[in-house]
């Protein structure tokens, strides 16, 4: 069974910087792509930042320049390092795995969520 879980989350003040951790188990090989989406309260859930395997990587604008994301493919493991933290980054992050199979087919594979607070 595969299992993505997550770690680092917590409270912080505007300004500091947190790091977030995935690891995902009950895998074999490589996932494809790695990634953290988040979701706030009243808000759909949106794309933070994703790596694939060769290491090219995306971020949505507004936290270009201040989130950074890396991954350790032999571990399938994934990080996000978060700087410049602001009230509105405050969400739930979930980690999200990847992998598409012959045929084009999708899988797709999340963690449980961990909570980041930014107080003002």
């Amino acid at each position: 069974q595969v299992q993505l879980v997550e770690s680092g989350g917590g409270l912080v003040q505007a300004g500091g910087s947190l790091r977030l951790s995935c690891a995902a188990s009950g895998i074999i090989g490589r996932l494809d792509a790695m990634g953290w989406y988040r979701q706030a309260p009243g808000k759909q859930r949106e794309l933070v930042a994703r790596i694939i395997t060769g290491g090219s990587t995306n971020y949505a604008d507004p936290v270009k320049g201040r989130f950074t994301i890396s991954r350790d493919n032999a571990q399938n493991t994934v990080y996000l390092q978060m700087n410049s933290l602001k009230p509105e980054d405050t969400a739930v992050y979930y980690c999200n795995g990847e992998r598409t199979l012959v045929g084009g087919v999708r899988l797709q594979y999340w963690g449980q969520g961990t909570q980041v607070t930014v107080s003002s």
